[in-house]
């Protein structure tokens, strides 16, 4: 019996009552709507307020006087770091587009709501799986919605005031020649921006993966224990990949990363102790 098979067979078999296939898709289609509509619902309250957002919160690291670049630099001064006060962001926007900043806002909108929305669809799933789960299991899983929200608001916001600054200060102050200026098109720099946020707040839901993939025997503490110098060294690579090519700006992502393995290495303990 594959997997799918044996998701709806112990669906049909909770204490919801009986229901054929086509019962847990239209089930299962209600929680992706309300799932949808919560994130429209965000996204237009995002929308009104588009201005604001997109120049003091999109835009708000490549100001002179964003206050992650004032902990920066209180740090190396505590430190007697001097590399740690970052120069003045040198970066221009242009926009290339007919309608590139109206689909800007949209595409604005829609990341805040997703983000804002994103307890609602981790509720909205919950909901649909738990019915599949025996009791023993629900008492495991009891709180998941609340870790995961704060797991993934955690990774969204580490990224927002250390990552991206960095990354944003880095790339803004690199030029092969004075004469070239970084002239930056809008849906770059927001490219940057989110795909930094959100890699960051998925990657800090290591801790729950590890937790569910324990539970149904996939791990066990002692492979991740023995595969430690692997993870070391991908997890470097990762922190690699997303941020600037500098050392610092690569251990301000490894070094959270590693911790959350290491975390994830006590959880799964508990997971098989349980």
């Amino acid at each position: 019996m594959s997997f799918i098979d044996n998701f709806f067979s112990k669906r049909k078999n909770s204490t919801q009552g009986e229901m054929n296939f086509l019962d847990h898709v239209e089930e299962l289609r209600w929680h992706i709507i309300r799932s949808f509509a919560a994130v429209v619902i965000a996204a237009i309250f995002a929308f009104a307020n588009i201005e604001w957002i997109f120049d003091t919160i999109i835009l708000g690291p490549a100001h002179d006087n964003f206050i992650s670049y004032k902990w920066f630099c209180e740090l190396g001064k505590f430190f007697h770091i001097q590399s740690f006060c970052l120069d003045k962001v040198n970066m221009s926007f242009q926009n290339t587009a007919v309608a590139g900043q109206f689909m800007m806002s949209m595409s604005v909108s829609l990341m805040c709501g997703f983000i804002i929305a994103f307890p609602v669809i981790l509720w909205e799933l919950w909901r649909f799986i738990k019915p599949a789960l025996k009791p023993s299991e629900r008492k495991y899983a009891r709180g998941i919605v609340f870790w995961c929200s704060l797991l993934f608001f955690t990774g969204v916001v580490f990224s927002y005031y250390i990552v991206v600054p960095y990354t944003i200060n880095f790339f803004g102050n690199y030029k092969l020649s004075p004469l070239i200026p970084n002239i930056v098109k809008m849906d770059d720099y927001y490219d940057t921006v989110s795909t930094l946020i959100i890699a960051m707040g998925a990657v800090f839901e290591l801790p729950i993966i590890m937790f569910f993939l324990t539970r149904i025997g996939l791990i066990t503490p002692e492979f991740l224990r023995k595969q430690r110098r692997y993870a070391v060294l991908i997890l470097f690579i990762i922190a690699e990949i997303i941020t600037p090519p500098d050392l610092f700006s690569c251990l301000l992502v490894f070094i959270p990363l590693y911790v959350l393995f290491e975390i994830s290495i006590f959880i799964s303990s508990r997971a098989v102790k349980k």
